[in-house]
């Protein structure tokens, strides 16, 4: 089973892709609740040059809400991260967690039915890009 949800492009400079990534998170119910910019991080903290790389915390709050209810301590496995990295030559890469795959660790099979609507709500956020 794959991990992620993905999707490339090279219609799109990086900037461009991050803003329709974020566009087709809030249309699927996705607030950005933080943003790491690793290739800023590489440099600052070991002085080392990496390709554009920027996690996204994405979280819908009704679906984390109803999770929340169903297993407390799955917060620790939230929010949704959402890379979008470049690979060069102009093609970038989108990259969704993928919630069923993630919470195969938990044992709990309402769990993994509001997970499998993250998923969906996920895959039509990352096909839209």
């Amino acid at each position: 089973m794959t991990y992620t949800l993905d999707i490339t492009t090279n219609d799109m400079p990086f900037d461009e892709v991050v803003a329709a990534t974020k566009t087709a998170l809030l249309a699927k119910g996705f607030g950005v609740l933080t943003e790491i910019d690793v290739r800023a991080t590489m440099k600052k903290k070991l002085d080392i040059d990496v390709a554009d790389y920027l996690i996204l915390g994405a979280c819908n709050p009704k679906m984390a809400l109803e999770a929340m209810k169903i297993e407390p301590k799955v917060g620790a496995m939230l929010p949704c991260n959402v890379i979008v990295r470049s690979l060069g030559s102009d093609t970038i890469m989108v990259s969704a967690i993928d919630p069923v795959a993630s919470m195969q660790a938990i044992d709990n099979q309402e769990l993994k039915k509001v997970a499998g609507q993250v998923r969906s709500l996920l895959e039509e956020a990352v096909a839209s890009i």
